[in-house]
């Protein structure tokens, strides 16, 4: 018996084959083309002679429909060697935040336990994190499935999975300077912050007016800069007349120094 720690067990379905998973490969990728209790049901129907290993909801919890020691019906001659993760949704959605996440635990784990490698795959003999539609004629013909966009987060299911095994370290959350107080900002005053802040401004396109050879120094070119990153916030009037206020810097986003 082979199921996945954490994932919510909904099978058993009569569309398996018992101890019929000859090999893990990998992973591969499809899409519903409806909703997750819809496929729940479809797949537990003898009549649709089809199932998959993993259902991924949009949001919420990993469901396992198949022990990943039985065969799966999910893309034909593939079914014996692959595992499959049936994703909610339609093309050309991609996937939600929780299904990206549930699909890197899914990877890592199959890495831990079969050896996948960590690794995108066209190939339908190769290994890694594939599609239902690269195994073309042989695996149903199914060659749009699961779209384009879900294709393009294989490079992010693999980097968290990496993160979740600890074989990359999970990057550092950036931190920001706390607002510094509006009677920082008095002309003349020079600080690091303030050429920090410049290149925020210069990069969200409202610092127009600020010498660079005086870019860490307040001065009235920082007013008018300033107020322009506040209309573009959508302030207007008093709210907007460059004096730097709590909000308006938070947003800013000013790296620490």
């Amino acid at each position: 018996m082979a199921r996945m720690p954490g994932a919510t067990f909904i099978g058993p379905t009569p569309n398996e084959t018992d101890g019929g998973q000859e090999e893990v490969r990998g992973l591969v990728l499809h899409i519903q083309q409806g909703t997750e209790a819809g496929s729940e049901a479809w797949f537990k129907n003898p009549a649709s002679q089809a199932s998959a290993h993993f259902l991924n909801p949009k949001t919420g919890n990993l469901r396992q429909l198949v022990d990943t020691a039985n065969r799966s019906w999910a893309e034909a001659a593939g079914n014996r060697y692959w595992v499959s993760i049936e994703n909610e949704g339609f093309v050309p959605d991609a996937l939600t935040a929780s299904q990206l996440e549930n699909a890197a635990q899914l990877l890592a784990w199959l890495h831990k336990t079969y050896n996948v490698p960590l690794q995108s795959t066209d190939d339908p003999n190769g290994r890694g994190l594939g599609w239902h539609g690269m195994g073309g004629a042989a695996w149903g013909g199914h060659t749009g499935c699961p779209g384009d966009a879900i294709k393009a987060q294989r490079g992010a299911i693999i980097t968290r999975a990496k993160v979740i095994l600890g074989i990359v370290p999970t990057p550092p959350k950036p931190t920001y300077e706390p607002f510094p107080g509006a009677a920082f900002f008095t002309a003349g005053h020079r600080s690091p912050i303030i050429a920090a802040m410049h290149k925020r401004l210069v990069a969200e396109g409202c610092n127009h007016y600020q010498s660079s050879a005086n870019a860490d120094v307040w001065g009235s070119g920082d007013v008018a800069s300033y107020a322009a990153w506040q209309r573009k916030l959508g302030y207007t009037g008093a709210g907007a007349d460059g004096t730097p206020g709590a909000t308006s810097w938070s947003k800013l986003h000013v790296p620490n120094v």
